[in-house]
């Protein structure tokens, strides 16, 4: 008698990668694995094209695979910066413009400024700490708290935001169908508007009609397709705690804009912190609704 036996072989599953978060020479840099995540620019590079003066901006943005699913100064929109916050036109002491339009605030000697970068975190994920300064004419008109952490979730990475804004004297934000928090996606895509309830067919907003904007929603997103025929997905979702929202979504430029200022305008009192809130998703593949509400559920305990 031949007896055969069989080797049943059990396969550990591969180690949970090590994130790690270090400060560079004019950046943040978020690494997982030894490939990098997400960078924040703290400073300006040298040859940007980037149509405002600060920086305090995120590019890239990958998922898993290496996909970045952002860009910056597009020939389009020169000031969009990634993934961002800034308004359009604010109204105090000093007025000023820190999107970088400069139609209806000035938007010279307005930029965006790092002070310092803190908790640099890794591990399991990727975080740190950033204040900047809103600059006008070199006075300091809005100081911003920055909290942010990126992890890996099944085939995604995610982005949480928390900023934390403080007016130094009372400022107002006017009403604009745009500005506010903004990722911008990249340019060499095919671009589908996906939602909670999946492809949106909605027409793209005027930047001058806030009733044009998107209703109000948990997340919206894009899947991109990639010339090479992949496909990666990115998305915004919005917090419950946030101030009632529109969104300014233009598919013709791949932008995702939750706008604070469109159902009104927003006041910044003196000292009292305004909270925001966002969580950026970057996956391989197209947007899954279930892991989108899975997500969103998470988000927004």
């Amino acid at each position: 008698m031949i007896r055969v036996l069989t080797a049943i072989v059990l396969l550990a599953p591969p180690p949970p990668q090590t994130w790690t978060t270090d400060k560079i020479p004019g950046a943040i840099v978020v690494k997982a694995g030894g490939a990098e995540v997400l960078r924040y620019q703290l400073e300006k590079p040298a040859d940007s094209k980037l149509a405002v003066e600060g920086a305090c901006y995120f590019h890239p943005l990958t998922t898993p695979s290496g996909i970045s699913v952002t860009d910056v100064a597009p020939s389009d929109h020169p000031h969009h910066r990634g993934i961002f916050l800034a308004w359009v036109e604010m109204h105090g002491a000093k007025d000023a413009d820190f999107w970088g339009w400069g139609e209806h605030a000035p938007k010279d000697k307005r930029k965006i400024v790092n002070r310092e970068a803190t908790d640099l975190k890794g591990g399991e994920a990727g975080s740190f700490r950033a204040r900047n300064d809103w600059l006008a004419e070199d006075v300091a008109v809005v100081t911003e708290d920055l909290q942010a952490t990126v992890r890996k979730v099944d085939s995604a990475h995610v982005l949480d935001l928390v900023y934390t804004i403080t007016a130094a004297e009372e400022m107002k934000i006017s009403q604009w169908a745009f500005s506010g928090f903004c990722l911008r996606t990249r340019k060499d895509v095919k671009l589908e508007t996906v939602g909670p309830d999946g492809p949106v067919k909605l027409k793209d907003p005027k930047h001058t009609d806030p009733k044009s904007d998107w209703p109000a929603a948990a997340w919206y997103g894009f899947n991109m397709t990639l010339p090479d025929g992949k496909v990666a997905g990115a998305a915004v979702i919005d917090h419950p705690k946030n101030p009632p929202t529109l969104w300014h979504v233009v598919k013709g430029i791949g932008m995702l804009n939750p706008s604070v200022t469109a159902p009104a305008a927003l006041t910044l009192r003196a000292k009292e912190p305004l909270v925001l809130r966002y969580r950026v998703v970057a996956t391989d593949g197209p947007l899954s609704l279930d892991a989108m509400s899975a997500l969103v559920k998470e988000w927004g305990k």
